[in-house]
């Protein structure tokens, strides 16, 4: 786990234990809507990074409740941290090496 003004990435364990033990959080993937619907942590709401509407549809999102973010490798999540930030997130988390790190380890991901 490491830190980064007010962003934690989490390792793949720690986040999977998060998101599922956890009763208040969003959890958000970050990835185009076909890479969301190949394959994502269940649960999950799809945010495409790469959308014009994206800093439109995370500010309908609660600030004050955590939000766990991940894409395919770590790379936009990364990068959509600071859109998050801005909007007045108290608590953002990150998946490490995103989904790749996750199934790499055999952890559940949900198909449409």
């Amino acid at each position: 786990m490491s830190s980064e003004d007010d962003v934690m990435t989490l390792k793949p364990e720690t986040f999977k234990t998060k998101v599922h033990s956890s009763i208040a959080l969003q959890l958000i993937d970050v990835r185009t809507p076909e890479e969301f619907n190949s394959g994502h942590i269940e649960n999950a709401i799809n945010f495409n990074y790469f959308s014009e509407h994206f800093k439109d549809s995370i500010s309908l999102l609660q600030t004050n409740v955590p939000v766990y973010i991940y894409c395919r490798s770590g790379k936009r999540s990364s990068k959509s941290v600071e859109a998050f930030k801005a909007i007045g997130f108290d608590s953002i988390y990150q998946l490490k090496g995103g989904l790749l790190n996750w199934k790499k380890l055999g952890f559940e991901i949900i198909s449409n």
